[in-house]
């Protein structure tokens, strides 16, 4: 049996200042380093002393968190830019105001190819392109039990590259998530089904 946790990271001071994410690289503010902690502490409860991988996002949000879970596990972690947020070009680290005058969803026949309207953003296409295989390649790791330290958006194609979902098809997927939240996936040795036995999780949290 596969068991993958995925975690997205805790609160980050761009969060505080309500700044534009993305590839904008800031630490956790003192609430996301206590949640973090508070996010170890669940993710040892579920699962004990099992060998256990943590593979992170490279941004410092996404690693300072996966950081606070590999003291808990004694474990350490892998780092990938493959994990990132959505790249959001030059609005990254601009206040959010700004890129909300300024951007420009996608319309229902150009989901995944749409560039928003903002220099250097990533198109949804572009971000599953590299999720897509760094999950695959995570998943395919014999290692029984693994975290998965990743962002908001992000989260929904790590989602849905575990079920197995063609990119072509991925164009209106969402699964919302607040920061620290905990997905839980399995695949059964039996079927090889994959499931979500639990979708972002916060109840360890105080909100």
């Amino acid at each position: 049996m596969k068991d993958v946790f995925v975690v997205t990271h805790t609160q980050s001071i761009h969060h505080e200042e309500d700044r534009v994410g993305g590839w904008y690289d800031t630490d956790l503010t003192a609430r996301g380093k206590k949640d973090a902690e508070a996010t170890a502490e669940r993710l040892l409860a579920l699962i004990g002393r099992r060998e256990v991988e943590i593979h992170s996002s490279d941004l410092r949000r996404a690693s300072q968190t996966a950081a606070a879970i590999a003291e808990r596990f004694q474990r350490p972690v892998t780092e990938t830019a493959d994990l990132r947020e959505i790249s959001y070009g030059v609005a990254g680290g601009k206040p959010q105001a700004w890129l909300d005058a300024r951007y420009t969803p996608a319309p229902d026949d150009n989901r995944l190819d749409y560039p928003c309207g903002i220099d250097g953003a990533e198109t949804r296409r572009q971000v599953a392109a590299r999720v897509y295989p760094c999950v695959n390649a995570i998943v395919e790791r014999p290692c029984e039990m693994q975290i998965i330290v990743t962002h908001g958006f992000t989260l929904t194609l790590v989602l849905a590259a575990w079920m197995k979902i063609p990119i072509d098809a991925s164009g209106f997927l969402s699964f919302p998530a607040k920061s620290g939240s905990i997905t839980h996936l399995r695949q059964d040795d039996f079927f090889r089904n994959r499931a979500v036995v639990s979708l972002a999780d916060v109840s360890h949290l105080n909100f």
